[in-house]
């Protein structure tokens, strides 16, 4: 018998479940504040910009657990419970061999991944599951805590700030979440910059983010599933529209303007019909995703791992 072999097969099985239990508790309900300050500035002529908060009701629930694949999928709800927003979701892949890439202003590539043992990697999507960001690392524990921390990853201009700027057009950002006794937290270490495709121009600062999620007694999230309840098969049929135009194209580019909006909105109502009772025909998605989608132009020379000062 390969004893040696045995114990360090059973090792890595007892590693791998620490994790899932660990992305796994990130389900549930949670009183959340989101915090985001400045701190360097790297460009002479930059003003540091006021910090931005905000604070809500939300409920993450299991989408999808298949072993080595966890979707987790946010509902926020207003503190009257009469309005809920379909929020992010976050997608875990245990040894992935690529990744989605943010490669330019409105466009994401496929892109391999060297490292992979042990390593999961976490991908995040927009409220009507278009793709954001996604980066790898490998989780720690500890007596008190489980960290995982990203790797330097690029993503898009954040929705909290491209309606009020354009100084910048892209993060260069390490994520870090950690769960503890009382929720668990997303720390953002972000740097603004603007490139020219996939070449840096100039960084303009420095910012750090810093997402409570506060487990929650006594909040009404009944909203929020009553919504996803009537609702979710159609947004399965959103997520199989977005996979497999990424698959066909090895990415994805929109044919919208910065916000987005153009596909947010159609969804969304869509969604709303759906929630109502009405039905949304195949061919219905399929013409919305394609007036507003498109295969990414031919790749431009790939600088995603460039040092910043």
């Amino acid at each position: 018998m390969d004893q040696p072999g045995l114990l360090a097969r059973t090792a890595v099985r007892r590693e791998l479940e620490r994790d899932r239990q660990a992305i796994l508790s990130m389900a549930g309900e949670y009183e959340v504040d989101f915090r985001f300050e400045e701190t360097v500035v790297l460009q002479s002529a930059y003003q540091r910009q006021d910090a931005y908060r905000s604070a809500g009701y939300e409920t993450v629930v299991v989408v999808a657990d298949d072993g080595h694949f966890l979707s987790l999928q946010h509902l926020l709800v207003s503190k009257d419970g009469a309005h809920v927003t379909k929020h992010w979701r976050q997608d875990w892949h245990y040894m992935a061999d690529e990744r989605l890439e943010f490669s330019e202003v409105k466009t994401w590539r496929m892109r391999p991944l060297a490292q992979r043992q042990g390593v999961w990697t976490q991908c995040v999507y927009e409220v009507n599951d278009a793709p954001r960001y996604c980066g790898s690392g490998a989780w720690q524990h500890g007596a008190q805590a489980s960290t995982w921390t990203s790797d330097h990853s690029w993503r898009p201009l954040p929705r909290r700030e491209y309606t009020r700027r354009d100084d910048y057009n892209a993060l260069r950002v390490i994520n870090r979440h950690t769960i503890t006794a009382s929720g668990w937290t997303h720390e953002q270490d972000n740097t603004k910059l603007k490139r020219e495709g996939e070449a840096i121009d100039h960084a303009i600062a420095r910012e750090v983010g810093f997402n409570d999620y506060r487990r929650i007694d006594g909040f009404d999230f009944r909203p929020a599933y009553d919504y996803w309840a009537r609702t979710q098969d159609y947004w399965r049929r959103v997520r199989e529209q977005w996979q497999n135009r990424i698959a066909m194209g090895q990415g994805i580019a929109l044919n919208t303007a910065i916000s987005g909006m153009e596909l947010i909105v159609p969804l969304f109502q869509q969604a709303e019909q759906v929630r109502r009772g009405e039905e949304i025909s195949d061919a219905t998605l399929d013409a919305t995703f394609s007036r507003w989608t498109r295969q990414p132009r031919q790749t431009l020379a790939h600088t995603g791992n460039a040092q910043l000062d």
